[in-house]
């Protein structure tokens, strides 16, 4: 298990492979990321975002499309 520091993990997926990828200690923060790479990549074909808490597991807390 991750240390608080990464414990929000969001990841952009494009054609089937991990695009980008980024940790977070805050919900919030994590959940604007989430909603900025959306805005950005949510149109382009392909494209997929995962936004987890690893506190217990990999618990989805939202995910595009």
């Amino acid at each position: 298990m991750p240390d608080n520091q990464q414990r929000y993990r969001l990841t952009l997926t494009m054609g089937g492979r991990p695009t980008m990828d980024g940790w977070w200690a805050s919900e919030k923060t994590a959940r604007r990321k989430f909603a900025g790479l959306v805005g950005e990549y949510g149109s382009i074909d392909g494209a997929t975002i995962v936004l987890v808490d690893t506190a217990d597991g990999e618990q989805v807390l939202a995910s595009w499309p």
